[in-house]
């Protein structure tokens, strides 16, 4: 449909983007604002909602202020999220009980490490498909019904909603009347029944969440009710997909069929691979999500995720002080000593797949004398892709097939040493996209396919920038691996 723009936000750990595209899927611009990482002296991360919806409204603005002349003809709207990240609000008011309690944020590990729940974890995997763990949002929800007394308070009224990052920006972007989730966020609470696609009153009850505060789970590509952003827009657009931000990636990269395999470098890393439409049963390690429900046709993941990937990047430039921009680093690991033996675990807050363990926290090892700047750049980056490649096997022996082709998005992605580490480590060909932001993209394409601007063939549109080959055999590969499984296992022995 000519003259046609559809609207991406992509709401992120680190920030909330807004893409502008056209009628062909091509991305014409964006606008990009961070919002506060509040972290505590246990490690705690927060956000705060009010923040993260002034953004929301204001990259709209900024963005549109670009393009006046395309304001009118918008035609609606995708959403995609950061996932797990869990908040609670007033139904009536629509205010914020307490901070958003970020999908990295270990504080439910009291309630999950507890014998009673340890016992339920089978129970927990075979509902949900999921393995037990805190950086799931229903033991982050329990944290608030045990700490927030306002929680309790307003679920005694039927005044409380409890929701993901999605849910509460579409509960506020249509001024309360739209009160829903779709199921890839659902299934990524831990309270969702993977088999029926509908909240589990056996698991709220054991994570103490009331039930009637959960929201209702549509399709991804619903039509989720109208907004203008805060009047920023001179008519109202549909919100026509809602979408977590790794399943948006998918869905982006046009991984439709079933062994098609993604990996996101953000903040964290997910790596997912299409299943089709029946639940897959997977190796430990490795969890069952849902990708998205359109028209009422489920498709299914498998998927493992990292907690810290590119995150580590910001850590060597905020905190370490090692880097002024991120894109040093690849000229940074090239340029270290190749018998240097240092590996880096970032377990800042535990680690993800495949050990699930919020206790081991980050070390160095293998240190010596000829260990300096270059060194540790390049073992920080080393173990982004040694942790990919953890993962991408399990994925491979689930599906019962070694991942051979893997796409990739998330800004990391234009590493090009990461990207060539990634493919020796993985014996996989990686396909870089031209454009970095498939997971806001891919909600836009879900929202426009929903509203009629696109058909499906623009998924399947050549979006290859680079493509990385594995130059290293499998001796090489074993050795390496080898080593990063002893210096892991010599973290997980020690944990504070």
């Amino acid at each position: 449909m000519p003259n046609s723009y559809v609207l991406g936000i992509d709401q992120s750990t680190q920030g909330t983007k807004a893409l502008l595209l056209d009628s062909a899927g091509q991305l014409l611009d964006k606008e990009t604002l961070p919002h506060r990482q509040i972290i505590d002296e246990q490690g705690y991360v927060e956000h705060d909602l009010d923040e993260i919806y002034a953004n929301t409204c204001a990259v709209v603005g900024k963005l549109l202020a670009r393009h006046p002349d395309k304001e009118a003809t918008l035609r609606c709207v995708g959403l995609s999220v950061q996932r797990e990240t869990v908040s609670a609000w007033q139904r009536s008011t629509l205010k914020p009980i307490y901070h958003a309690i970020v999908w990295q944020c270990p504080r439910g590990a009291a309630f999950t490490s507890t014998p009673q729940v340890q016992a339920m974890a089978p129970r927990v995997r075979k509902i949900t498909g999921l393995e037990l763990s805190e950086f799931f949002s229903a033991a982050k929800i329990t944290w608030l019904a045990d700490h927030v007394p306002a929680f309790a308070q307003l679920a005694a009224a039927h005044d409380l909603c409890v929701g993901n990052m999605d849910t509460f920006l579409i509960h506020k972007l249509t001024h309360g009347k739209t009160f829903a989730t779709e199921p890839s966020n659902a299934s990524r609470t831990q309270l969702m029944d993977i088999h029926t696609v509908s909240w589990s009153p056996e698991l709220c009850s054991l994570f103490k969440v009331p039930q009637d505060a959960l929201p209702p789970i549509l399709d991804s590509d619903s039509n989720f009710g109208e907004t203008d952003f805060e009047g920023l827009l001179p008519h109202p657009i549909p919100i026509h997909a809602a979408i977590g931000d790794s399943q948006g990636a998918l869905f982006g990269q046009g991984c439709l069929q079933k062994g098609q395999t993604k990996t996101t470098y953000g903040t964290g890393s997910s790596i997912m691979m299409c299943a089709g439409a029946e639940v897959p049963q997977p190796e430990h390690g490795v969890v069952t999500s849902a990708a998205w429900r359109r028209q009422g046709q489920m498709t299914y993941v498998l998927e493992g995720n990292i907690n810290y990937s590119a995150g580590i990047i910001s850590y060597l430039k905020d905190d370490l002080k090692l880097i002024s921009d991120p894109g040093e680093t690849a000229a940074l690991a090239q340029a270290a000593h190749p018998q240097d033996k240092t590996f880096f675990i970032p377990a800042f807050s535990g680690l993800g797949a495949p050990y699930f363990n919020g206790k081991v926290r980050g070390a160095l090892l293998g240190m010596s004398r000829v260990t300096g700047r270059n060194e540790i750049v390049r073992a920080a980056l080393d173990s982004i892709a040694y942790q990919v490649t953890d993962v991408l096997n399990l994925i491979g022996k689930s599906a019962g097939a070694q991942v051979t082709d893997l796409r990739v998005d998330g800004g990391a992605t234009r590493n090009p040493y990461l990207m060539q580490m990634q493919a020796d480590l993985a014996g996989t060909t990686i396909k870089v996209p031209r454009d970095a932001e498939l997971s806001g993209m891919g909600a836009a394409f879900m929202a426009g396919i929903a509203c009629g601007v696109y058909d499906t063939a623009v998924l399947l549109q050549d979006r290859t920038a680079a493509i990385f080959k594995p130059a290293q055999n499998d001796s090489w590969r074993q050795e390496h691996l080898t080593a990063w499984h002893q210096a892991v296992q010599c973290a997980l022995s020690y944990q504070a």
